[in-house]
């Protein structure tokens, strides 16, 4: 079988890549550069929780050994007293980007369903009803024909801002252009606050923030005038000078490690998907100020898409459920850039630090202050991880529906669970795989795993799961927030719930099911809502557009086969569970 190919090696290519091989998907990656990537320690990254928890999925336990989370998060402004917050279990995750780099590469290559290419520079591409064929050549080449033909089933641009893949399938860019700049020092020295991010704020709307890295290594960014001079070495040294004495009362002994200055873009691709070809991550969209960590975004991509891919190819997935991915990601990503473009005039005003008013972004009136933390904690408008509530993979309620503390399309919360083998982990953990069934049945720690497995509702619902059209794993856990005992919740493989049911039922279960994978009504609305103009579409707005509804469920049908697997007719009540499904495990 052809290999999905991935055009890019950055951090989102290679755990794109690594999160397919983990569904048994076989990858070949195309890399324009030789395949080294040198450390730089000015180029940091900070991953959400939501984030930092997909790249432990795919690296291990021993993944967050090269970063630091936060302990607290602590604002100064001169003159008031300072605000502290404990970050507590769900604290941001700062690391060198290099490592994670390294370690994606590593993982790859001790995969067995990997390849990586280097010295291929993409220059045309080409597409029918099985495959893509991608055309490369050695970026010193002297004509555009000489080169290497590569085939595969699918093909992902993760080749960052200025994409060749994006460039090729002609899709449009816009946005806005150095929305902030940025200049960064890290260096290693000792700060009054060890293990706490710092925002301050000095007078005449003066901005720095100060991020621990492993080693006594501290990263310290400062917002630059908008249409400022260049940063000159030396400028940039009196900067560090000064920023240090006022930190500490004096300026301490220090290190400086590397220094660079960072410029924000802000900008949205109008199509992620073209066929059998994507966009993620840089290549599909910009956006960094306030918090925002196009890192972060640029993984919530590869989480999205690669189950789906996965699913597409293992077992014929409609292709309503590839479609889905524009759906659900551009309008995501799209939402945090409206809302950090109608925050940024208010949050960078000098003098007093206003109340950013209620029409302008979702929720309460919030001060600055806040909106600041939020967004670098990763809450928030700002912040937060997305949700897919208007998602076609998302069934609609109905009578069959359990309310419960997670709204249908939004993350689920990492909850103990337990396996039928007995195995005891939390939630988030068992993600990235199958489809996951979770029982909410209060009691069930105390029993053992023998009498609990076959009583009550544990034989039906087992026998339900083992028919549903893909394949799911079943999971009990004692309790979840706002649920009821006996709730069935079934979540997405990227930790997103699909439903909540009160009971089981093996037919509406079967019906979730074939929604999440891109049948059922989910299939019929990704169908209607994907025509020409529509959201997602390349007569649509940019950067701005694409809200409500009809917007979440937008995406433009791309060519390629991947017709209604096997196993689609749907089990009924009074038959309890049906024989058919899709191909076995």
């Amino acid at each position: 079988m052809d290999p999905v190919i991935v055009v890019g090696a950055g951090p989102v290519g290679l755990a794109l890549a690594l999160a397919l091989t983990r569904h048994d998907v076989p990858v070949l990656v195309l890399d324009e550069g030789s395949g080294a990537y040198e450390p730089r320690p000015a180029r940091t990254t900070v991953l959400s929780p939501d984030s930092a928890a997909f790249a432990g999925r795919l690296l291990g336990p021993s993944f967050p050994a090269a970063g630091v989370r936060w302990t607290a998060w602590r604002t100064i402004r001169r003159r008031q007293a300072p605000r502290r917050e404990e970050t507590g279990d769900e604290a941001p995750l700062h690391l060198p980007q290099h490592e994670l780099v390294h370690g994606l590469r590593a993982a790859l290559a001790a995969s067995g369903l990997a390849r990586i290419e280097t010295g291929c520079r993409l220059h045309a591409l080409e597409q029918d009803a099985d495959g893509v064929t991608a055309y490369t050549r050695e970026p010193a080449a002297p004509r555009p024909g000489a080169g290497t033909s590569w085939r595969g089933s699918h093909l992902v641009g993760c080749d960052g801002a200025r994409s060749t893949v994006r460039k090729l399938l002609d899709v449009r860019f816009p946005g806005r252009t150095a929305v902030e700049r940025h200049a960064v020092a890290t260096l290693r020295t000792e700060l009054p606050w060890p293990g706490e991010a710092v925002l301050y704020r000095g007078p005449r709307g003066g901005e720095a923030l100060a991020r621990p890295l492993p080693d006594g290594v501290w990263r310290i960014d400062w917002l630059l005038p908008p249409r400022g001079d260049l940063v000159t070495p030396e400028a940039l040294v009196a900067r560090i000078r000064d920023t240090l004495a006022t930190w500490c009362g004096e300026i301490p002994p220090y290190e400086l490690l590397d220094t660079g200055v960072h410029t924000v873009h802000h900008r949205l691709a109008r199509r992620w998907r073209s066929g059998r070809a994507f966009l993620a991550g840089d290549a599909a969209h910009l956006l960094g100020t306030l918090g925002a960590q196009e890192l972060d975004e640029g993984l919530r991509d590869a989480s999205n898409l690669s189950w789906k891919l996965a699913l597409t190819r293992h077992h014929g997935a409609p292709e309503a459920l590839l479609d889905s991915y524009q759906a659900e990601r551009r309008l995501a990503v799209g939402a945090r850039l409206r809302a950090a473009d109608q925050a940024l005039p208010l949050v960078r005003a000098a003098g007093a630090w206003p109340t950013v008013r209620r029409s302008l972004l979702p929720g309460a009136g919030r001060g600055q202050e806040s909106l600041l933390t939020d967004g670098h904690l990763g809450r928030g408008p700002l912040g937060a991880p997305p949700g897919y509530a208007h998602s076609p993979l998302t069934p609609p309620a109905g009578e069959a529906s359990a309310a419960v503390g997670t709204l249908p399309g939004e993350p689920v919360e990492d909850v103990p669970v337990t396996a039928p083998d007995g195995t005891a982990a939390r939630l988030r953990e068992r993600l990235g795989g199958d489809l996951l069934v979770v029982l909410v049945a209060p009691g069930t720690g105390i029993w053992d795993r023998r009498h609990w497995l076959g009583a009550g509702l544990m034989p039906r619902l087992a026998a339900a799961v083992a028919a549903l059209p893909v394949p799911a794993e079943l999971l009990v856990t004692e309790d979840y927030p706002g649920a009821a005992a006996h709730t069935v919740l079934m979540v997405r493989p990227d930790g997103h719930l699909a439903a909540a049911m009160p009971g089981v039922d093996p037919a509406e279960l079967y019906a979730c099911a074939d929604t999440v994978r891109g049948g059922g009504d989910g299939a019929a609305r990704a169908g209607d809502e994907a025509a020409p103009g529509g959201a997602g579409t390349e007569e649509s707005g940019g950067v701005g557009e694409g809200s409500g509804a009809a917007a979440v469920r937008g995406g433009t049908r791309g060519g390629g086969s991947a017709g209604p697997g096997p196993g689609t007719a749907a089990p009924t009540a009074a038959d309890g569970v049906s024989p058919a499904r899709g191909t076995p495990r």
